[in-house]
């Protein structure tokens, strides 16, 4: 079986032992806090990477495509920790970042086979099992290399790499396990952390920078408030974000508005249940709309419109707790990833936002930013986020 069909089974694996032993290394060993601070030294690299690239262009007074150099940033930063790898840039994007976004794509096209069993075959009529395919080997190709490179290099421990597939593979090797994970299982693992941390990331601060600058007063108050932490010492410190509340908000705000996930992960209901007069056999497929949840007016005053302060003073978080925001989901599949995506929306932005002013390229406006949707497992912006950064001189 295909990486990428382990992968799509992967969303939806019942809740057995494989599922728990699989989330429990993945929470342990990959996005605990003490594992998550280890990586900050990544994200310290692959932002200063970002910042220099923006640099260069202020320096020719160029327009910069912001949505593809968060993507090769955010690639980077999974890859690196995920898998000890960076990205290829191909055509000013990242390979990985663009693999990523194909196969989330791929993910939630309409599939005829799964609606109706007996008409499964058009679905190669319509291209859609030739893609899916194709792709898989694409992903299939890199992981093998990138377990075998792992392998080679196993013998020799000062240069043993402890990220996330060489702790799975010392895990197994050690029986701490409790289970025997094949090769295509680990490879599945490992594409549903890369898939699942790039394109997600990318989408939220490229959202996330749109809505600053079609709203100047929330993005010269979050600057100032940024700058005013940071002071004149030329570094945004990991530090230095839990000071940043309304740099808190504005992340809030963004994932309320614009879930990564907006349906979050599939579930199966169990067992028969009665729900408000409808019968739900066992075992139905259940999608929940977290966009629309995030958008109800009887919970959110002006639901539609960006307002950052809305949070300031307010106990509402996305941890899964308020119903009425849960943009990582909520309960056992709530995303175990949380922690990991928040440090890298946040230190990312908080520099981009420390170290340049931002001004729209000519014949583009605030009033006619193109805030158009792109659907898909993540919804995207439809058009990349092009503007002129401006270096501020008092840092």
């Amino acid at each position: 079986m295909s990486c990428s069909t382990d992968a799509k089974i992967w969303l939806l694996h019942p809740h057995d032992e494989y599922w728990r032993q699989v989330k429990k290394v993945s929470v342990v060993e990959l996005f605990s806090h003490k594992r998550e601070h280890s990586f900050q030294f990544v994200r310290g690299e692959e932002v200063e990477i970002l910042i220099n690239k923006i640099r260069s262009a202020c320096l020719k007074g160029e327009t910069v495509n912001l949505t593809a150099m968060l993507m090769f940033a955010t690639s980077n930063m999974v890859s690196r920790c995920v898998l000890s790898h960076k990205s290829e840039e191909e055509d000013g994007c990242s390979k990985l970042g663009l693999m990523a976004r194909r196969m989330m794509v791929l993910f939630s096209s309409f599939c005829i086979g799964d609606m109706f069993p007996y008409l499964r075959w058009l679905d190669l009529v319509t291209g859609y099992v030739p893609s899916l395919k194709a792709l898989s080997a694409e992903f299939d190709v890199f992981l093998d290399q990138v377990i075998q490179d792992h392998i080679t290099l196993e013998s020799h421990e000062e240069t043993k790499q402890k990220d996330f597939v060489s702790i799975i593979m010392q895990l197994q090797k050690d029986g701490m396990l409790g289970m025997d994970l094949t090769r295509d299982n680990i490879k599945a693992i490992l594409l549903d952390m890369f898939v699942g941390g790039t394109d997600t990331t990318t989408t939220t601060m490229d959202w996330m920078m749109a809505e600053l600058l079609k709203h100047p007063n929330a993005m010269k108050k979050v600057q100032e408030e940024v700058r005013k932490v940071v002071g004149n010492k030329g570094k945004v410190d990991a530090e230095d974000i839990s000071k940043m509340q309304y740099l808190k908000c504005v992340t809030k705000e963004t994932f309320r508005l614009h879930p990564a996930a907006p349906l979050l992960v599939p579930r199966k209901t169990s067992a028969s249940v009665k729900l408000k007069g409808y019968d739900i056999p066992s075992g139905t497929t259940i999608m929940i709309n977290g966009w629309a949840i995030q958008r109800d007016p009887e919970w959110w005053e002006k639901p539609e419109e960006f307002i950052p302060e809305r949070f300031e003073n307010s106990s509402i978080d996305f941890k899964g707790e308020d119903f009425e925001f849960i943009p990582f989901g909520f309960g056992r599949r709530g995303c175990p990833g949380l922690p990991f995506a928040v440090a890298s929306i946040e230190y990312v932005v908080a520099n981009l936002l420390y170290w340049f002013d931002w001004k729209f390229p000519a014949g583009e406006t605030a009033d006619n930013l193109d805030m158009t949707e792109l659907y898909g497992v993540s919804v995207n912006r439809k058009s990349p986020l092009r503007v002129i950064p401006i270096s501020h001189q008092s840092v």
